[in-house]
């Protein structure tokens, strides 16, 4: 999603000192160890957490298999977005794939930090849509583009850390088994 940060960072460099200092009194830098979970099923989702770096994972149980929805590199922000939204348990979970480094603000207090400046509700809004447009351009690539082609995409994101995502993750990420993952692996 770098596009989509570059666009909110952008739009952070817009936010007064007031503001920004506000943001800064209510975040959290937090560590994680690999294998540590940021959200466990079942879980409501009360936090959000920037990524400063290491690899972090979506995902949820299908029957019979672990299906990996998202991969969260430096940049990012992880979070359960319905259970976020909606304050329901979430079905996802979220696991830290490699030692992580993050920055979190609980729900209730950004809640609080928009009733105070205003300019934080048009980042939560510009925050959704790029969401949503990033979701749009995930279907695309899964309806559109080759197996490989979402493999390049993806080991081209974060090329750094991509060589400490387990392949039968990237697998499931890609929508592939871990046989066809190996024969392009061997192609590239």
């Amino acid at each position: 999603m770098d596009l989509y940060y570059q666009k909110l960072e952008q739009f952070m460099e817009t936010l007064d000192e007031e503001t920004m200092r506000a943001v800064e009194n209510v975040s959290v830098k937090k560590t994680f160890k690999k294998g540590d979970l940021l959200l466990e099923q079942g879980e409501i989702c009360k936090y959000s957490f920037s990524l400063i770096n290491g690899v972090a994972r979506k995902f949820y149980y299908g029957q019979k298999k672990v299906i990996t929805t998202e991969f969260y590199f430096a940049g990012d922000v992880a979070l359960s977005f319905n259970s976020y939204l909606l304050q329901k348990p979430s079905e996802e979970v979220m696991e830290c794939v490699t030692d992580l480094t993050v920055e979190c603000i609980s729900r209730d207090n950004f809640e609080k930090l928009k009733q105070s400046f205003p300019k934080l509700i048009a980042y939560d809004l510009l925050f959704t849509e790029l969401y949503a447009a990033w979701l749009e351009e995930r279907l695309f690539d899964f309806n559109v583009l080759s197996a490989t082609e979402r493999y390049r995409k993806l080991m081209h994101k974060s090329p750094q850390y991509f060589h400490q995502i387990k392949l039968t993750h990237i697998a499931s990420y890609l929508g592939i088994s871990l046989e066809t993952l190996s024969r392009i692996r061997a192609r590239i």
